[in-house]
């Protein structure tokens, strides 16, 4: 082959070659140029506009200075738990401005003679709450509403009545999560997460309970008297005689206290002592049944309040059922719903059931309840309470200086 004719051959595999290079080099470019695009649409997606009354996620500004009222409003636009906490506030607001609306003529219930079942006002409001509220520091948040009437009707364990007692006769002390168990057995110390109770603070509350349920029997077999869970709950709540406790107030103030499961805990524990010691004292749960129901039927408008789940939960809202639902629901609890628990339930799932109205708006706060459940009350019922307190106490002093 001549030199001239390789020389040729080359140059023209060389253009090939390029042109090869060159429509590769667009071809790549092209795939980058759909890769970037494609990306970008996904990525750079154009959004609907946006109703315009929708509001915007905006928390508390410390430049205006420490106001905890202020704080807990901007809570609603805060966004997670944090904005349920405010429509929780909002949901219970709802259930005391119902509240003060004056019953007319017609619906004053002038023939109930159970106080404990005769209506009050145009808003009932039940509240539950489990044994571990009573435990902690959560207690004197609900003495207070039960103190100051603010609730109409109450369901919790036994533990949420024999903690209340057992504390007028010993306190709970602080310790650890972290204390051992074996350890704490040896010695009679029980725990309840980081909380201490003494086994002889039990041991108090035998010899104060035994002779209570001696004079119940007694008054069972000479007095034809039947006695029900809360019947025995204000028996021990006049008895205790302590204003530090919930069922003092709550016998005071003929607000009742049922407990369906009164005899799950040292209650149960002493009653089961006293029925050898002296058998015979009967408790009667279908009488606080339809005690409870029928609170429930009677009233014109239901709110519940209910910290933590299980018994005490279910037990308010199926009394709600019998009246086609609540009007207003506030839950507070860390349970969810994916076991299929009532503890975990959303409200809507009562909704589906009848126990809470379609036409409410429940709220259920993610939350443990020590942290949350004073600053519910401080929001609202302590709020509205200490306001008009000072209003009252400055019109006094206005007419004084008069």
């Amino acid at each position: 082959m001549k030199k001239s004719q390789q020389k040729e051959r080359n140059q023209n595999s060389s253009k090939i070659l390029l042109n090869f290079i060159n429509n590769k080099i667009m071809d790549s470019q092209a795939i980058n140029d759909d890769v970037l695009t494609s990306s970008k649409n996904a990525v750079l997606m154009s959004s609907v506009p946006l109703p315009g009354d929708i509001l915007q996620i905006q928390g508390y500004d410390w430049n205006k200075g420490i106001d905890y009222h202020n704080l807990f409003e901007s809570y609603k636009l805060s966004g997670f738990q944090a904005t349920n906490f405010g429509l929780g506030v909002d949901e219970i607001k709802k259930m005391m401005d119902c509240k003060k609306i004056p019953l007319s003529v017609d619906q004053i219930d002038s023939f109930e003679q159970d106080e404990f079942i005769k209506r009050q006002s145009s808003c009932t409001m039940f509240l539950g709450y489990t044994s571990n509220m009573v435990s902690c520091g959560v207690r004197e948040s609900i003495r207070f509403l039960v103190q100051h009437k603010m609730v109409d009707c109450i369901v919790t364990t036994a533990g949420g009545v024999e903690e209340d007692l057992i504390k007028c006769l010993a306190p709970t002390y602080l310790g650890k999560f972290e204390y051992d168990g074996k350890n704490l057995r040896d010695k009679g110390l029980n725990r309840i997460g980081n909380m201490i109770v003494p086994n002889s603070n039990y041991c108090l509350f035998e010899d104060w309970l035994m002779p209570k349920l001696d004079k119940m029997l007694k008054d069972q077999e000479e007095k034809g008297m039947l006695w029900s869970p809360s019947k025995i709950i204000t028996r021990l709540g006049e008895e205790i005689n302590n204003e530090e406790s919930i069922c003092y107030w709550a016998a005071k103030n003929k607000i009742p206290i049922f407990s369906p499961a009164l005899t799950d805990g040292s209650l149960g524990d002493m009653m089961y002592f006293h029925s050898f010691k002296n058998p015979g004292l009967v408790v009667d749960i279908l009488s606080d049944l339809k005690r409870l129901n029928t609170i429930a039927v009677k009233a014109i408008n239901t709110g519940i309040i209910i910290i933590g789940g299980g018994v005490i939960k279910h037990h308010i809202c199926n009394a709600n059922l019998m009246r086609n639902g609540a009007d207003f629901a506030v839950f507070l609890n860390t349970a969810s719903e994916f076991d299929g628990s009532d503890s975990g339930a959303r409200p809507d799932e009562a909704v589906s059931w009848g126990k809470i109205r379609k036409t409410a708006t429940p709220v259920k706060i993610y939350a443990e309840a020590s942290l949350i459940f004073p600053l519910l009350v401080g929001e609202t019922f302590a709020r509205e309470f200490h306001l008009a307190k000072n209003s009252s106490t400055s019109d006094t002093e206005e007419i004084t200086k008069k």
